[in-house]
């Protein structure tokens, strides 16, 4: 059984009566973030430097004055309601800062990974004609490379350092005065944010949410699914380009009024600096993706010190069973899956109250009507795949985003019938859990049987050669397709025939034999977008490509 939370102690009573309050006019930052100020003393952000040893504290009040002079800075540009802003900082408290000054004006930030190149950069701005361009001093020089070609960037703001022709941040905040006064309010149906979506094919598309809906609906993700309570320090992995952070260190978490904690890491994924992050600073409630949770499995779990951590999600892409047990194993607490896109806030997810079955995305989470439909739009049966849809009529749950905005063509074809579909599959078991089967564009068809990667690559990950897995479609003349593997090793394993014929045969034995992957191809690591989430497309186009050239010659 799950462990019976006070935020959620009876999980179908909960999902049957809880609503969301909308009201009318809505600022998150003012509503929030300042009321919390209220009391001067209350820790909002603990934010870690690079090196894992230092770390800055702040509380709910410095960020509503720090908050208040970026927006008279803003004001003093001429920037207000709707302005849009391209923002791209590490994760530094400057982000935070930035974000709220934006929310209290009603301008819309269009966060970035600092990841983005300067094609990606101009990709932006120029789509969403923002006005501003925000950045720190390592990045100014990409947003110079295209700011010709952006004929509507009128400001550049530089934080931490000076340069031509940018505004210093730090000279600006120092001139202007900490209180905020004279702001036309906003209404909860005002734009609030626009995420580009990282997207695993294509160029990324604008998701437009509102005031109130996104910023309120993340409640649920927060007090539901990480359990928060006031006293908490939550710590979720996410740079502060993607969608994860408004999932995980924004709005549902100081709307409860935890604390959360931040690392500005630097280069490659450090397993053993976040368990030690985890352990120095007394992280509570910890959330991480699927691509960090099997790197830290393969360390000594139990030399940490993690006495202090009492709840642990996954999310970003499906979490596998194996890794699931080895954590549980080694720390004694159960890692509880959810499910949710940039477009949405948690749409199923695994909750204290309810047993776990490893691998499950879990239930649909309070606010939302989930259904697996075919494609006539109509439900499928008991253990059946199909695509994970959201009911919008007759009422738009809180949380949808409104629409990929300038993309109506691309709107539309989400939006059909009563539905927003997701382009997720997955299939429901009898007792109401939803089982992730992939990307409805990623399922491979092989001599008539329709394989899911992810079944696949958990099958491979059980495996102890395998660190991490990706499996596609690869053309083949009998059976249409069949399934490659691109197999990334732990360390001191080697490439062999011997290994691929175990990793063959492994598969056979863990999952049904027709689904074991016929073609195995060892790499160093796999391609992934900049939110680190397996670009299987490309590895797909690979396998055409290379098809192609084959039957050529």
């Amino acid at each position: 059984m799950g462990n019976p939370s006070p935020n959620m102690s009876d999980y179908e009573k909960t999902y049957r009566d809880f609503r969301f309050e909308v009201p009318e006019y809505f600022n998150f930052a003012s509503d929030v973030v300042d009321r919390w100020a209220e009391d001067h003393t209350k820790l909002a952000l603990v934010s870690v430097q690079s090196d894992g040893r230092r770390a800055e504290k702040h509380t709910f009040w410095e960020l509503k004055e720090q908050s208040n002079r970026f927006a008279n800075v803003l004001r003093g540009l001429g920037v207000g309601k709707g302005t849009r802003v391209f923002l791209m900082l590490p994760r530094t408290p400057q982000w935070y800062v930035t974000m709220l000054g934006m929310m209290k004006l009603g301008a819309v930030p269009m966060p970035a990974t600092v990841l983005c190149t300067p094609r990606d950069i101009g990709y932006r701005i120029s789509r969403a004609e923002a006005a501003v361009a925000i950045t720190d001093a390592d990045n100014a020089a990409k947003v110079e490379e295209i700011a010709a070609n952006c004929p509507s960037l009128k400001h550049v703001i530089v934080v931490g350092g000076a340069r031509p022709r940018w505004l210093s941040y730090d000279d600006a905040m120092e001139k202007v005065s900490p209180s905020l006064e004279g702001v036309e309010r906003t209404k909860s149906s005002d734009p609030l944010v626009i995420y580009f979506t990282s997207g695993t094919v294509g160029f990324p598309k604008m998701v437009l949410h509102t005031q109130a809906s996104y910023a309120i609906a993340h409640l649920t993700t927060a007090k539901f699914w990480h359990d928060l309570k006031p006293t908490d320090l939550h710590w979720t992995l996410a740079d502060t380009g993607w969608a994860k952070v408004a999932y995980g260190k924004l709005f549902g978490q100081w709307t409860v009024g935890s604390a959360v904690l931040q690392h500005n890491a630097v280069g490659r994924f450090d397993a053993d600096l976040t368990l030690r992050i985890l352990e120095r600073y007394g992280v509570t409630t910890f959330c991480a993706p699927p691509t960090a949770f099997r790197m830290l499995v393969l360390q000594d779990l139990k030399k940490y010190d993690l006495r202090e951590l009492r709840h642990v999600t996954g999310a970003g892409e499906p979490l596998n069973p194996e890794v699931i047990k080895v954590w549980e194993d080694d720390t004694g607490l159960t890692i509880y899956d959810g499910y949710g896109q940039t477009e949405t806030a948690l749409l199923v997810g695994n909750f204290r109250c309810l047993p776990i079955k490893p691998g499950s995305m879990g239930k649909p989470a309070p606010g939302y009507q989930i259904a697996l439909l075919d494609e006539h739009l109509e439900p499928v049966a008991t253990g059946t795949e199909g695509q994970i849809a959201v009911k919008v009529k007759p009422q738009r749950p809180v949380g949808l985003f409104v629409e990929y905005w300038k993309d109506a063509e691309t709107t539309e074809k989400v939006f059909q019938g009563d539905w927003y579909l997701t382009g997720d599959k997955a299939y429901k078991d009898k007792d109401g859990y939803f089982w992730f089967v992939g990307r409805a564009d990623d399922v491979i068809k092989s001599a008539g049987y329709r394989i899911g990667p992810f079944e696949v690559e958990s099958a491979l990950l059980e495996h102890p050669a395998v660190a991490e897995s990706a499996v596609v479609a690869s053309p083949d003349l009998v059976r249409g397709d069949v399934v490659k593997a691109f197999v990334v090793l732990r360390p001191g394993y080697v490439p062999s025939e011997e290994l691929v014929v175990s990793l063959q045969e492994h598969v056979k034995q863990t999952t049904a034999p027709y689904k074991y992957p016929r073609l195995v191809e060892f790499v160093k690591e796999l391609p992934k977008t900049i939110s680190g989430k397996i670009r299987r497309r490309e590895l797909r186009d690979r396998e055409v490509e290379r098809a192609r050239q084959t039957t050529a010659h």
